[in-house]
């Protein structure tokens, strides 16, 4: 079963579409409008062919970057098929290499402050609900993997897929750890290390909880230029020696 492509490879094979000149008049075009148009409409408006403007318009909907639907242009109900009507997506572009994500980063911090409680600090706050996060999003892959029971070679593997999607440039630098090539919250794990590291440390923490794999664990091991975190075997604990 093939892995669902990252947002950064979805973001990179939209911009690819859009590398075509007539594709980026035609999205301009759409967007400017501010409502659906049809193809008639985008053909006279770019000066092409309303076979032409049909073939870059499906181009643009393949890449998730239009939507279709059937409807009048005017909003009056006509009889007859109604024409094909074409408008932008929602969803934004946005493309760093290496991969950033400041906007989870972002939506992390907005939740704890709105989730703080009365006798906890801001910084409690961040932490213990980007605990909350990985444990929500390692719990939706365990529900939608049914891996059963996971050991800690399956687990990095797991693991490794996620962290692939979330920009952290996973290595399996040997059998039994996982390193982090890249963190995604630089610059601004470098400005508030403690608190952007200890989030990023509950995130995965909660992740493996969620996923329920207990023969990995995170631990903060800090290189500079990477993620602060690895992922790992977790060793049991050496019996406390008699004394």
């Amino acid at each position: 079963m093939s892995q669902p492509a990252s947002p950064a490879d979805a973001a990179l094979d939209s911009l690819s579409v859009l590398g075509e000149g007539t594709r980026r008049q035609i999205f301009a075009f759409i967007r400017r409008a501010r409502r659906p148009v049809t193809r008639e409409e985008t053909a006279a408006d770019v000066g092409i062919s309303r076979k032409l403007a049909a073939f870059h318009l499906d181009k643009l909907v393949d890449a998730g970057l239009l939507r279709t639907r059937h409807a009048s242009p005017t909003g009056l109900r006509k009889v007859g098929r109604q024409p094909k009507l074409y408008e932008p997506t929602d969803s934004p572009i946005q493309v760093s290499i290496p991969d950033r994500r400041h906007e989870l980063l972002a939506a992390l911090l907005l939740r704890a402050v709105l989730a703080e409680g009365e006798n906890e600090t801001a910084a409690n706050a961040a932490i213990r609900t980007a605990r909350q996060h990985g444990d929500e999003l390692g719990g939706q892959d365990r529900a939608r993997l049914r891996p059963g029971r996971i050991g800690a070679e399956r687990g990095l593997t797991l693991c490794e897929q996620m962290l692939n999607q979330h920009g952290f440039e996973p290595a399996r630098e040997a059998p039994d750890r996982l390193r982090l090539r890249n963190c995604p919250f630089h610059p601004l794990a470098a400005q508030a290390p403690d608190l952007v590291c200890g989030m990023n440390h509950a995130f995965l923490t909660g992740y493996l909880q969620g996923l329920q794999a207990g023969a990995v664990r995170a631990v903060l091991a800090p290189r500079s230029g990477e993620c602060c975190v690895q992922l790992q075997h977790a060793q049991p604990q050496d019996p406390p020696k008699a004394g």
